[in-house]
């Protein structure tokens, strides 16, 4: 990068840092690194990601977003991306989930991986993929923005983590020798009340394909997924977005359901 873009790419960061920090959503970062520099956003997103571990983070995994086309169209934009998840990010289905963790939280329901293997192919493919993963799990990821207003270009999605927050995964472990993600049926309700379908086809045409373009684009990076990484594969239906109070709860065919309830800290006086 020239000097121009390390100074762009510093104040991007700092610009998100103090909005995570404080806790009040920040304007765009695409004045600073442009709408749609993939270089620049990914520069961005690994000066937060060196943050977070200084700060005694632990990276987990990571998600991939922008497969499904109900999502792009939600956000206006056109291709995948992927983010960081560190382990202060995973939640318990057992345990009600504070929303003032977040500052705009939606929630989608996905297909989760969790690696069996190192990938380290930079021409790796679906099939490949498959026999690297050590079980499937249905999953909630529960995506925020830094940006306000959710007012996000490609480039400010990226450097933003990929829009992420938090996640949860369900209970049942499967073998994909037992479970084909393509095919994949998606219902999310809320409060009862069914709010998101989709299928697993809505994820790239395959969460097994998702995966390999992240393999394959993080050899890329300088950063090969690892055993033992959990893997978001991408969302399977439309956002919802999150409000005190909701019950989450996603069925995912062949994977069995996983759910969360949202809630925010009794205020002084409250009862």
């Amino acid at each position: 990068m020239t000097d121009g873009d390390t100074d762009r790419v510093a104040a991007a960061y700092r610009r998100l840092r103090t909005a995570a920090r404080t806790r009040t959503p920040c304007a765009p970062v695409r004045d600073l690194i442009g709408p749609d520099d993939e270089k620049l956003a990914y520069a961005v997103q690994s000066r937060l990601t060196e943050a977070r571990i200084r700060d005694g983070r632990r990276a987990v995994g990571r998600k991939v977003g922008l497969t499904s086309a109900a999502v792009q169209r939600q956000l206006g934009v056109d291709r995948p991306d992927f983010g960081m998840l560190f382990d202060d990010m995973a939640c318990a289905e057992s345990w009600p989930i504070r929303l003032d963790r977040l500052l705009q939280p939606r929630v989608e329901a996905e297909v989760a991986f969790v690696l069996r293997d190192d990938i380290t192919d930079p021409a790796v493919t679906a099939a490949a993929v498959r026999k690297r993963v050590a079980y499937a799990a249905a999953a909630l990821e529960i995506v925020d923005s830094r940006i306000a207003g959710w007012d996000i270009t490609f480039a400010d999605t990226v450097a933003d983590n990929g829009s992420s927050g938090l996640f949860v995964l369900g209970a049942d472990h499967v073998s994909l020798d037992a479970f084909e993600p393509a095919a994949v049926q998606m219902t999310m309700s809320v409060n009862s009340a069914v709010a998101s379908t989709g299928s697993g086809r809505a994820c790239l045409g395959d969460p097994l394909r998702a995966l390999a373009w992240l393999a394959r684009t993080a050899v890329c990076h300088g950063n090969p997924l690892r055993a033992g990484e959990i893997v978001l594969s991408g969302a399977l239906g439309p956002m919802v977005p999150l409000t005190p109070g909701m019950r989450v709860r996603a069925h995912l065919t062949g994977l069995g359901t996983v759910q969360a309830v949202f809630t925010t800290p009794v205020t002084k006086g409250g009862s």
